[in-house]
């Protein structure tokens, strides 16, 4: 049985377009997305209301999840950091995660047959 790999994508939201029609191209059929708020590096922004100063920290994000066979996940994420980086802080992160099994629920499809 080959093995899987589960990678998480977290990104600006306005990346997502270009970044669902990258991932088509390279075969990969399905995913997740999940509106995010969080923060890394950027530590987010100050503003200023009404003569206050106060801090925005967590700033939204979408994550992206996928599960690929182990023999293109390596072009998936070669083609993700070439769709959604602009060499700026925030452009996100990309974690990726050993899967041990998959199973189609509707047909009982196990591993590479079911993603």
């Amino acid at each position: 049985m080959k093995t899987m790999k589960k990678i998480e994508i977290i990104i600006k939201s306005e990346k997502l377009e270009e970044l669902k029609v990258a991932l088509n191209e390279l075969g990969v059929t399905g995913m997740m997305l999940t509106n995010i708020m969080g923060f890394g590096n950027q530590k987010g922004y100050t503003q200023t209301y009404r003569g206050a100063k106060y801090t925005v920290n967590l700033l939204p994000k979408v994550k992206v999840e996928t599960v690929v066979c182990d023999d293109i996940y390596h072009q998936v994420l070669t083609k993700v950091q070439e769709t959604v980086a602009t060499g700026n802080i925030g452009d996100g992160k990309i974690f990726v995660y050993e899967v041990a099994e998959a199973v189609r629920i509707r047909t009982g499809e196990t591993g590479e047959n079911a993603i």
